[in-house]
């Protein structure tokens, strides 16, 4: 693979996208592009091909998705042409020019009946439209055999855009009192963690690091929590006065089903690329002082 020194980032109004751009005047050997839906419709696939016949760059980190799991219940057709068919093409393309492709993925292709810590060769079996369609994205990476990072993540949240943190910290103002579910357990990914070991990925491959085509690696942060015991934790380290009070999915019914249990194993991303990851709790007060 040539040396790596235009890189492209899609979805740069997203958590991931914004916590790379936050990071980037640290890391100067590359240059890049950060595009969002203005510039890169991934839901035409027409604007992709345009796009890239004005662009080529060495790699691409493709940050952009269709998120909105509950939401997608009712845009199959749009969740599977940004999360399936546009990845698909920009596997094709990158292919073609011989770049390197890091792709993020999701812990919702997983059914979430293991009480065991997923590897990356676990059973696949998504339980909604969003996981479907995510995975179908991987398949696609994974066919074309493009040189290929695909990184799995769960939970993820920062001081950007709309998440878990963000909307518990509103809503402990608002409210003396909220009910949290406490059967589904995971880990929290605080992108800007994500963010730094996508950066440190880059820089392997850039030294020569040689790997298997369309690698798989799960990436969240140390630990395992449910989302009732990450609301107690946002309001204890933020000294918000409000009750949290546990609750089962059945009190609590979405559109999307979720995995009950989605708690990643890191043990392949952290020995291939020798990262430390920082534990849950530590990551979320680093994100809670950006927030003060």
């Amino acid at each position: 693979m040539p040396k790596i020194k235009t890189i492209l980032v899609t979805g740069q109004n997203g958590q991931l996208g914004q916590s790379l751009k936050a990071l980037v005047p640290q890391n100067q050997p590359y240059h890049f592009t950060f595009t969002g839906r203005n510039e890169l419709d991934l839901s035409d696939a027409q604007k992709i091909a345009a796009y890239f016949k004005q662009n080529t760059f060495d790699a691409i980190i493709n940050c952009a998705a269709y998120t909105a799991v509950d939401k997608a219940e009712a845009e199959p057709e749009l969740a599977e042409a940004i999360n399936h068919l546009a990845v698909k093409q920009l596997a094709e393309i990158a292919q073609k020019n011989d770049s390197l492709l890091i792709h993020i993925s999701t812990d919702y292709v997983f059914d979430g009946t293991s009480c065991r810590p997923y590897s990356e060769d676990a059973a696949i079996n998504p339980q909604n439209i969003y996981g479907t369609t995510k995975l179908k994205g991987e398949q696609a990476i994974q066919q074309t055999a493009c040189d290929s990072v695909i990184i799995r993540t769960s939970w993820v949240y920062s001081e950007y855009g709309n998440n878990f943190v963000k909307t518990m910290l509103r809503l402990g103002d608002e409210r003396e009192q909220l009910n949290l579910i406490f059967d589904q357990v995971g880990t929290p990914t605080y992108a800007a963690d994500l963010a730094e070991s996508i950066l440190k990925i880059i820089d392997s491959h850039q030294n020569g690091f040689k790997q298997e085509k369309g690698c798989l690696y799960h990436y969240s942060n140390e630990g395992v929590c449910s989302w009732y015991d990450f609301a107690k934790t946002i309001f204890e380290l933020s000294a918000v006065q409000c009750a949290v009070s546990p609750i089962e999915t059945k009190d609590y019914p979405t559109p999307a089903k979720r995995p009950y249990y989605s708690v990643l194993n890191k043990a392949k991303i952290k020995q291939q690329y020798q990262l430390n990851i920082p534990y849950w709790k530590d990551s979320l007060q680093a994100c809670l002082n950006k927030l003060k």
